[in-house]
Order: C-alpha cells, then sequence, then structure tokens
C-alpha cells in the first residue's frame, strides 16, 4: 500500500470507532470506573487520529531527510576510514 492510504485507512477508522463508541459511553454518573474508562479511551483514539494526521501532513519530512543526510555521510566517512587502513595494511606488507 502507499504510504498515504494506510494513515487514511488507520485514521478513518479510528475516527469510524469514535462514532460507533462515543455516544455509547457513559459519563453521567461523575467519576466512575466506566467514565474514567471512557475517557481514557477517547484520549487514546485521539492519540491515534492525531498521529495519523501528523504522519500524513508530514510534518517531520525535512527531520528525516536531514537524518538520512547524516546517516550518508556517516557511511561515507567510515567507508574512506576503512579504506584508509586497507592502504596502509598494504603498504606495511
Amino acid at each position: 500500500m502507499l504510504k498515504g492510504t494506510r494513515n487514511i485507512v488507520g485514521m478513518a477508522l479510528a475516527l469510524g470507532m469514535m462514532l460507533y463508541a462515543v455516544p455509547r459511553l457513559d459519563f453521567g454518573g461523575g467519576w466512575t470506573l466506566a467514565s474514567v474508562f471512557g475517557a481514557g479511551w477517547i484520549a487514546f483514539a485521539l492519540l491515534v487520529i492525531a498521529a495519523h494526521l501528523h504522519e500524513l501532513l508530514g510534518v517531520e519530512e525535512e527531520t528525516k531527510r536531514e537524518l538520512l543526510k547524516i546517516k550518508r555521510i556517516k557511511k561515507w566517512r567510515l567507508e574512506q576510514s576503512l579504506q584508509g587502513r586497507r592502504s596502509l595494511l598494504q603498504i606495511k606488507k
């Protein structure tokens, strides 16, 4: 699946669960176990929706690109270092 498709499906499922479950949750009795569970469940569902929306909007794309650049540079430096050591070993032989 495409990158965005997975996030759209996940967000749609979470929104569907909320639309189905929120009217059925009991909040009228004060701080009961059922109301605390309902509040926690809604908070978790909103967190899932926010995570999918965050990924869809590409908020961290620039950071990911910068980290990829850094990893490539580190890999290149390591290769250069290993090649330099290899050439030193060949000279000593």
